[in-house]
């Protein structure tokens, strides 16, 4: 370990860097501050993302053990992070500019950006909707995916650079997956689903007046998901009060909750989409939402303010490490376990006073399957991207080919690097869907089908949210129930079977 690496002035730099970066992306996202200014924070945090300082750290993590080895690790991780996202923070922020800038020309008008899938999710006429699509699409592909491979490039360099083999060995080593092993988890839930998920998705398409599979485009998906069909049982005027009576049914109350910040004031160039900020853990969580109303506005804000819970009761004297950093899978899986709710009929019946909630309860499983499936393929998808000599000449079309085949949808290839989540991300999404099945499963047998009305179910969550993430998912689901993260309950929800294997 070098001797000039000062490991508790660099988690005091760690801690205020991250405050200094969420709340930016809050001033930003929120519609409070047109501009993502990233240089200057790095500016004064630039001592973190050194190479000698990510050189220290890994030297550091080999040389301790116990909980110090896994602080060391998280904050490897961090520093490298940050490394690459300082070597791409002139392409964050032109992208950024530009997504802010750019407009859509449609039917005489123009549409911001960023407001096209809200556009094609209101908009009956698909043929309005694939005009969106394309204007987009162009977009991206001319203006946007040259920043974007600039960055994709730097990045894939830098790991290089630092003795990995590629970004995915990289990632594999930092977040201590193994990627081939969870494919093969992955692989076996798409061809598990393969039989189930036309009848799953078609009917709840002709629903929606919607092509059927094979025939549905990309740009037909926001309208899917929107299932403007079902309006009458989430009015927009429901939407934040099922949030707080909900948390009340667990004990908690959101209106006066410590260091919970919730922004529901609207804004021209605020996100469509809700977003958690955990801008200090546990003191400052921020939770912004555009209510809009409708099934899908409802599973964003509940899914958001599973991540607002989670940090907002993570002990406060945990190490930084534990309050901010960590496996990412474990505050996804709490936020899908809330987002949930806004598909069981118990709650639909108790919260939103829906008689017959099948409709809902079809239609979310099916938009479950559509993007289980997806993110099956992306994980193919971005193993290949990021994997030693991957040819970016070719990946756009490997991008549309695997996202196609497992969504039976026809897939753009503009998207191919727009739709690539930062280190790894996509591993974090599906684990959190497998460790979701199993939180649900053990919140039924415990409390009961309406678990969400009892202050016992939210006192065990409590005590799970508690522990921040300094426990990686499957040491968490190990400590507290004694099962292995699997995806196999997953599965049966969505086939009613273990597959074979």
């Amino acid at each position: 370990m070098a001797p000039n690496l000062d490991l508790d002035a660099y988690r005091s730099g760690a801690e205020a860097f991250i405050e200094a970066i969420d709340r930016e992306y809050l001033l930003h996202l929120s519609g409070r501050k047109a501009e993502l200014e990233l240089a200057p924070i790095y500016g004064r945090h630039g001592e973190l993302f050194t190479r000698p300082a990510v050189e220290s750290l890994r030297s550091a993590a080999r040389e301790a053990s116990g909980e110090e080895r896994r602080r060391r690790r998280f904050l490897l991780q961090f520093a490298f992070d940050g490394l690459l996202g300082e070597a791409t923070k002139a392409e964050a922020e032109e992208a950024a500019r530009l997504e802010v800038s750019l407009e859509v020309a449609v039917d005489g008008r123009e549409v911001p950006y960023r407001q096209v899938p809200v556009e094609q999710a209101n908009e009956a006429d698909g043929g309005v909707r694939e005009q969106l699509e394309l204007g987009r699409n162009a977009l991206l592909a001319e203006r946007l995916n040259p920043i974007h491979l600039r960055a994709l490039e730097r990045a894939h360099e830098l790991c290089r650079e630092l003795g990995w083999q590629s970004y995915a060995d990289a990632y594999a080593d930092l977040r201590g997956i193994d990627f081939g092993a969870l494919a093969e988890s992955t692989d076996a839930l798409l061809a598990a689903t393969e039989d189930a998920y036309a009848p799953a998705v078609d009917p709840r398409l002709d629903e929606a007046s919607l092509p059927r599979l094979g025939s549905l485009r990309r740009s037909d998906m926001p309208r899917f998901f929107r299932a403007p069909e079902l309006d009458r049982g989430f009015p927009a005027d429901r939407l934040v009060p099922s949030l707080g009576e909900t948390l009340a049914g667990l004990g908690v109350d959101l209106a006066t909750q410590a260091g919970v910040h919730v922004d529901t004031e609207p804004r021209p160039s605020k996100s469509p989409r809700a977003f958690c900020a955990p801008v200090r853990v546990p003191d400052e969580v921020h939770l912004v939402i555009s209510p809009v109303g409708g099934r899908d506005d409802f599973a964003a804000l509940f899914h958001e303010a599973g991540h607002t819970e989670h940090y907002a009761c993570t002990e406060r004297s945990l190490a930084f490490e534990f309050r901010h950093l960590g496996d990412n899978a474990v505050t996804e899986s709490f936020a899908f376990t809330l987002e949930h709710l806004t598909e069981d009929p118990e709650w639909l019946r108790a919260r939103l006073g829906i008689g017959d909630p099948e409709p809902v309860v079809a239609h979310a499983s099916a938009v479950r399957l559509v993007m289980l499936r997806r993110y099956c393929a992306k994980l193919a998808y971005e193993r290949e991207l990021h994997g030693a000599g991957a040819d970016p000449a070719t990946m756009a079309d490997r991008y549309a080919g695997l996202l196609g085949v497992a969504t039976r949808v026809a897939w753009p290839t503009e998207s191919w690097l727009a739709d690539v989540d930062p280190a790894f991300y996509v591993a974090c999404y599906l684990r959190a869907w497998a460790l979701e099945a199993i939180w649900r499963e053990a919140l039924r047998e415990r409390f009961g089908a309406r678990w969400f009305e009892r202050a016992e179910a939210g006192r065990w969550l409590g005590g799970l949210w508690a522990q921040g993430q300094r426990l990686e998912a499957e040491e968490l689901v190990a400590e507290t129930l004694g099962r292995e993260l699997s995806f196999e309950p997953l599965t049966r929800e969505l086939v009613g079977t273990v597959p074979a294997g």
